[in-house]
C-alpha cells in the first residue's frame, strides 16, 4: 500500500500540474487570438480562480507528501495543510459539478481534458489519498478554523477586486465565477450572498468531514496503523520556556 501511494502521488502531482500548465497555455493562445494584450491582467485573473489555486496547492502538497513519506516522518502543520487542500479540492469538485458544469464559458478558452482533471479527477484523487494514503495523524476539531481561513480571504479578495476591475472581453467587471457577479442576477448582491454562504457551508462541512476521517480508523495506511495517533493542532505549540 505504501509503495503504491508513492507512485500514485507522483502520477497525481504530474497530472494536476500538467492540467494547470496546459490550461494556461490554452488561455494564452486564446487571448492572443482575441487580440488581448493585457497579459498581466489576464494572468492575475487566471490565478484568481479558486480552482487554479487549489490545484496548484494540491500539486505542492502531493510533492511534499512524497518527501515526508520517503523520510518516514510527519509534521503537524503539514497535516493541517494537507487536510485544508483536500477540503478545497473536494469543494472545487462539488461546486463545479453542481453549479458550473453546464455553464458555457468563453468559446475556445477551456481545455476539455484539463477541465476534467482540475474539477473531477484531481479532487477525487485528493480524497482517496486522504482516506487511504499514509501519514494522516488524528486532528483536533479546532483545526477547522485553519481550513476555512483561506476561503474566507479568497472570497473577500474576489468581491472587493471585482468592482474595481474592467474586463473588455466581458465588457464589465471581472469575477472568476458567474454566480459571484451581482450583475448576473436581478437580486444582485443578495444572490451573491446566498452563494457565498452556501459555498462557505460546503467548505465547512467538507473540512469537518476531513477532520472526522482523521479521527477514525477508516482507510488508515499500513505504516500508519502501528503509529501512535497523537492529535494534530491547527499550528505547532511553542516550545516550553527554559
Amino acid at each position: 500500500m505504501t509503495a503504491a501511494f508513492l507512485l500514485l502521488r507522483v502520477v497525481g502531482a504530474l497530472a494536476i500540474c500538467g492540467a494547470v500548465v496546459a490550461q494556461l497555455v490554452t488561455s494564452l493562445n486564446f487571448w492572443a487570438d482575441q487580440g488581448l494584450t493585457d497579459v498581466p491582467f489576464r494572468l492575475v485573473n487566471f490565478a484568481s480562480f479558486f480552482t487554479i489555486e487549489s490545484n496548484i496547492a494540491a500539486t505542492v502538497v502531493l510533492v511534499m507528501a512524497l518527501g515526508f513519506q520517503l523520510l518516514r516522518t510527519e509534521r503537524g502543520w503539514f497535516t493541517v495543510l494537507r487536510a485544508s487542500v483536500t477540503a478545497y479540492m473536494v469543494t472545487t469538485g462539488i461546486v463545479y459539478n453542481l453549479l458550473l458544469r453546464n455553464i458555457e464559458l468563453d468559446q475556445g478558452a477551456t481545455l476539455a481534458w484539463s477541465n476534467e482533471v482540475l474539477h473531477v479527477w484531481g479532487p477525487l484523487y485528493l480524497l482517496i489519498d486522504w482516506l487511504f494514503g499514509p501519514g494522516r495523524p488524528r486532528m483536533e476539531w479546532r483545526a477547522l478554523w485553519a481550513i476555512v481561513a483561506f476561503p474566507i480571504v479568497w472570497a473577500v479578495y474576489t468581491l472587493v477586486r471585482g468592482p474595481l476591475t474592467y474586463d473588455p472581453l466581458r465588457d464589465g467587471p471581472y469575477y472568476p465565477y458567474p454566480f459571484l457577479d451581482p450583475t448576473n442576477s436581478p437580486n444582485g448582491y443578495l444572490s451573491v450572498a446566498f452563494y457565498v454562504i452556501l459555498i462557505a457551508a460546503v467548505i465547512g462541512l467538507v473540512g469537518a468531514g476531513v477532520i472526522r476521517i482523521s479521527r477514525s480508523r477508516l482507510g488508515r495506511g499500513i505504516d500508519a496503523a502501528d503509529a501512535p495517533r497523537r492529535p494534530v493542532e491547527a499550528w505547532p505549540s511553542p516550545p516550553p520556556a527554559s
